[in-house]
């Protein structure tokens, strides 16, 4: 069975997965993050602590794990992206499905609360930037292989992938961000655009 038609085995995994990913976001947000136990939600969502380890083998991939989940979808976004569009315009429908994912339903009401747990936790914050980091890798490699593939291959020596990839998931960080001022009134999709139509003309 491939990913794109997972089974019924595979179905029911991501919907548990699902499930326990929120009602424990639920608990960090009103509670905190380190005084939430395994405990507390396993028992949020009727389960044994051992069943729980066995969706998530730590609290921090709780929060950070969707991440993880979506590298696939960003990858497959620009893989779809028009042979000769702009790189920019490309990266902006990678991190589409970033947002896409925060303002789906269920979600929207969690995307701020979320947002200060990583950034005040410092666990979860160093996590969080490192799959960030990982997410660039995948999609500068991929820049590369569409370069290639188009007969405009990049030098070796030349920043221009890596460094629009960097200035793009920067504009992620600083929306995320914009969305913990005091008073902000912004979507997350909204914050997202303003800030790539703020660095977009200019790099």
């Amino acid at each position: 069975m491939s990913e794109k038609h997972p089974g019924l085995r595979e179905r029911t995994r991501r919907a548990v997965t699902a499930e326990i990913a929120d009602s424990a976001k639920r608990l960090f947000v009103e509670q905190g993050f380190d005084a939430t136990t395994i405990d507390d939600i396993a028992e949020a969502v009727g389960m044994s602590q051992r069943s729980v380890f066995r969706y998530f083998a730590t609290k921090e991939e709780i929060v950070l794990g969707r991440f993880d989940l979506v590298v696939d979808d960003m990858l497959d976004a620009l893989r779809q992206r028009p042979p000769g569009e702009e790189v920019w315009t490309s990266l902006r429908h990678v991190l589409d499905v970033l947002v896409s994912v925060s303002e789906a339903p269920g979600q929207r009401d969690l995307v701020e609360p979320v947002h200060r747990l990583v950034f005040e936790t410092p666990t979860l914050l160093a996590g969080y930037l490192q799959k960030l980091q990982l997410m660039q890798e995948a999609v500068v490699a991929l820049l590369l292989e569409r370069a290639e593939a188009a007969g405009r291959p990049y030098d070796a020596d030349d920043p221009a992938p890596r460094a629009l990839t960097a200035a793009a998931f920067g504009c992620l960080v600083a929306a995320q961000h914009s969305l913990l001022a005091p008073g902000a009134k912004s979507t997350f999709a909204d914050a997202v655009d303003h800030a790539l139509a703020t660095v977009g003309p200019r790099v």
